[in-house]
């Protein structure tokens, strides 16, 4: 892969993931052959997969699975050839089933599939600046029939506000119980949907009358971090690499991507904002915006925003976090944790 040094600078401070290769099984029988196994992978790779028989066993078939799903079967002990064009970026689990003698054994390794694509340096300029309330920790912000709304954090201080984003006027409000601390914010289908950190539990207001409809508990163990949506289906973040899909009538998740730049894994991605078929997402700590092709997790282009900063009163910890986009103006809102500031960009390559 090649090496973006000056995108990963500024891009995401980014550790490198484990780059150990393929791992063999425990299985003292049967182990995959890794000889020709490479260190990453990418979609557009073909694996070969065989076993090693140390024991000369004679082999009847063997079926091999990835992921746990059975991609295929072979009499004796052929390899398999398996195009990995169709699997989630990251690491794919191997397991190959071996039967012989009336009997079976198996073995397994696993790989990382990583992205070819690489990510485009992007550029912005300053539309607007506006104030922002500096007691504010923003989680989620986000535009819903020309109004901004905005969730934001740390307990006893967490709320879900909509505004006038011009002279920061509050139009309405809601504070969450001390017990809670608020994350990201997404509206779909007239219904507000907000997250809270590590209760594992959210909150569907209505989005007309903010009357709480309901309260849901995580389908699974994840931290609750940034939220948008496609029109169709919400997406979310859990501190790690992933992005959830989630089905906002059940509020199950039915899917997921992990986010890679390169041979490298992007961690901690927080804020999320659906913008023409992207997901735009901060990360945590990090002066800069990831664009992610919701697809398959590739970061194609990288926005450093550490300019903006700059602007701002901003202490040290004080993280960018807040990405909005008005579908009226065509232009992005962004801003930070206690900033002073938001401010309205253009994007261009």
């Amino acid at each position: 892969m090649k090496n973006y040094n000056f995108l990963f600078i500024i891009l995401l401070g980014i550790t490198l993931a484990n780059c150990g290769g393929a791992k063999k099984g425990e299985n003292t029988l049967f182990t995959f052959d890794n000889s020709n196994f490479k260190e990453h992978y990418v979609s557009q790779d073909t694996i070969e997969l065989g076993v090693l028989n140390p024991n000369s066993k004679e082999i009847d078939s063997i079926a091999y699975f990835v992921n746990d799903k059975n991609i295929g079967f072979i009499k004796g002990s052929e390899k398999l050839s398996f195009q990995l064009k169709d699997e989630k970026l990251g690491y794919q689990y191997l397991k190959a089933r071996v039967y012989f003698d009336g009997e079976n054994s198996e073995a397994t390794a696993r790989i990382e599939l990583v992205s070819n694509v690489q990510p485009k340096s992007l550029k912005y300029t300053i539309v607007n600046t506006y104030p922002h309330d500096t007691a504010s920790f923003t989680e989620g912000l986000e535009f819903y029939k020309d109004t901004l709304y905005e969730s934001t954090g740390q307990n006893g201080a967490s709320y879900l506000r909509k505004y006038d984003y011009k002279t920061g006027r509050v139009y309405k409000q809601v504070d969450l119980d001390s017990k809670y601390f608020g994350e990201g914010i997404t509206i779909l289908n007239g219904k507000i949907y907000q997250l809270t950190y590590q209760e594992k539990t959210g909150f569907i207001y209505n989005a007309d009358t903010w009357k709480l409809e309901k309260t849901f508990a995580y389908d699974k163990d994840i931290e609750g971090w940034g939220m948008t949506n496609d029109g169709k289906y919400i997406y979310q973040t859990d501190k790690t690499e992933k992005i959830w899909r989630m089905d906002p009538e059940t509020q199950k998740m039915i899917d997921y991507i992990n986010v890679y730049s390169g041979n490298s894994k992007i961690k901690a991605i927080n804020e999320l904002e659906w913008i023409n078929g992207k997901i735009y997402t901060n990360v945590w700590t990090k002066d800069a915006i990831a664009v992610v092709n919701p697809e398959n997790g590739s970061v194609e282009g990288v926005l450093d925003m550490s300019g903006l900063r700059k602007l701002t009163k901003a202490k040290p910890d004080d993280s960018l976090n807040g990405i909005a986009y008005n579908p009226k103006t065509k232009t992005i809102f962004v801003t930070g944790k206690n900033w002073n500031k938001m401010f309205e960009i253009k994007v261009s390559e």
